[in-house]
């Protein structure tokens, strides 16, 4: 039913506002009690109160950020660059390969954003107290293999209450299904440069979702920019009204495309990421489409882990918290920590139960940067450790899974990840409904400005 589905009302989630406010550093301590009396009434109630919600909304964005506060995070691409250490210095990359190589990256990125996503998807919200466990009990931890439907017997469903288990694992499909938003996102980018050209505009987005995504397909920031360009909205207005999820991780699983279209091209990735991420965006959640394009990229002509994710952080402010989360993870990798006690220190920072965290750009950023230090360029244990680690596991394995597909390649990524879904990806995008994985690639290539 319409009344519940969520996403476009405030009355749903004012306490995300009140969070991401906190988290901008804005003076909204005072609030707390009055988001807490909105939380605690019922859902018609809170709706009827839809008016004061947003009244009280705004009031907490319009307070000013405290002057201690140690992050400079502009949302204006040329303020954002300035802020970039690649105002300074672009990093050096290796040329771009030949034709056949190209081709060969190009298509692993997709089939290791689509296997990444299918690995993720069937426990898209389990937490580790039940996913690390049925990982053990179905001899898949450390995870190593996707998790399939035949292994959950009676016993197991009935010990951890898993009665309602989804359809989509390996072994239920014959082609990526269902739909899921994050391999939406990148095949409307490619329908969106195909129409508009590599110099789309920030309105040529909007006008795209209208015109090509159900809008029951979006989620969070996603559905609220949608709503707001419904209304006669105009970027980057649709971004910042009535949107408390403009922080979180939408416009990160977005970003891929516009790395392939770009390859051996960090800041171009960048910089046309932005022009999508800025109509539902603002501040590290545009930061976060903007990292992940520009590492894809850098990953088309570059093996080495570390310097693909400096290529994505070249691009992003130096003083932002996204930036200083990632360098955090760095920081541990490089201190000898396990795979597990990264994860254990994310999990410490950011609370997997509370939606906020769950969804946020920096913690999945930080899943993924694990992920990819973690797993030394091999694409079957670096998909694996972005799922194992929680928080958005579909997001996340999608994420690792086209970055690492674009650096080995097709040729470097075993079988196995790409027989259950026969090369075949199912979108809802207008006119790319049942899609082969070579069409997408082809269609790719011809969109590569060399």
């Amino acid at each position: 039913m319409l009344k519940d589905q969520p996403w476009l009302l405030y009355g749903w989630n004012i306490r995300a506002e009140y969070e991401e406010c906190l988290r901008e550093g804005r003076a909204v301590a005072p609030y707390k009690g009055v988001v807490d009396a909105f939380c605690e009434m019922d859902e018609d109630t809170r709706r009827r109160c839809e008016p004061a919600l947003q009244a009280l909304a705004l009031a907490m964005t319009r307070e000013p950020i405290a002057a201690d506060f140690p992050y400079e995070e502009p949302s204006e691409l040329d303020a954002i660059l300035a802020a970039a250490p690649c105002s300074a210095a672009a990093p050096a990359l290796p040329p771009l390969p030949d034709e056949e190589t190209l081709a060969d990256r190009v298509a692993g990125a997709w089939i290791g954003r689509i296997a990444g996503c299918l690995l993720g998807k069937p426990v898209e919200g389990w937490k580790r107290d039940l996913l690390w466990p049925v990982l053990r009990a179905t001899d898949n931890y450390p995870m190593h293999k996707y998790i399939r439907a035949c292994e959950f017997s009676p016993e197991l469903i009935e010990k951890y209450d898993l009665r309602d288990l989804p359809a989509c694992f390996a072994d239920n499909v014959h082609y990526a299904s269902p739909v899921d938003d994050d391999t939406n996102y990148t095949v409307f980018a490619l329908k969106l440069v195909s129409r508009y050209g590599r110099d789309f505009t920030p309105a040529d987005v909007a006008e795209g979702w209208l015109s090509w995504i159900p809008a029951f397909a979006t989620c969070t920031a996603e559905r609220a920019a949608y709503r707001n360009i419904a209304a006669g909205y105009l970027p980057p207005e649709t971004a910042t009204r009535n949107n408390p999820y403009r922080e979180w991780i939408g416009a990160q699983i977005r970003g891929d495309f516009f790395g392939y279209i770009n390859p051996g091209d960090p800041l171009a990735a960048a910089k046309t990421a932005f022009r999508d991420a800025s109509i539902s965006h603002v501040k590290n959640g545009i930061y976060g489409e903007m990292f992940i394009a520009a590492m894809i990229a850098a990953a088309a002509v570059e093996s080495d882990i570390r310097a693909i994710i400096e290529a994505g952080l070249a691009c992003i402010p130096a003083k932002s918290r996204l930036t200083a989360d990632v360098r955090e993870i760095i920081a541990l990798y490089d201190a000898g920590k396990t795979a597990d006690e990264i994860i254990d220190h994310i999990h410490s920072r950011y609370d997997e139960y509370l939606q906020a965290d769950w969804c946020y750009t920096n913690s999945n950023a930080m899943i993924v940067t694990m992920a990819l230090l973690c797993g030394g360029g091999d694409f079957g244990k670096s998909i694996c450790l972005a799922v194992q680690s929680c928080f958005d596991t579909d997001c996340n394995g999608a994420t690792v899974g086209s970055i690492v597909g674009m650096r080995c390649g097709e040729s470097g990524i075993d079988p196995v990840w790409y027989a259950p879904f026969e090369r075949r990806l199912y979108s809802s995008i207008e006119g790319y409904n049942l899609n082969e994985v070579s069409r997408l690639v082809r269609d790719t290539l011809a969109l590569i400005k060399k």
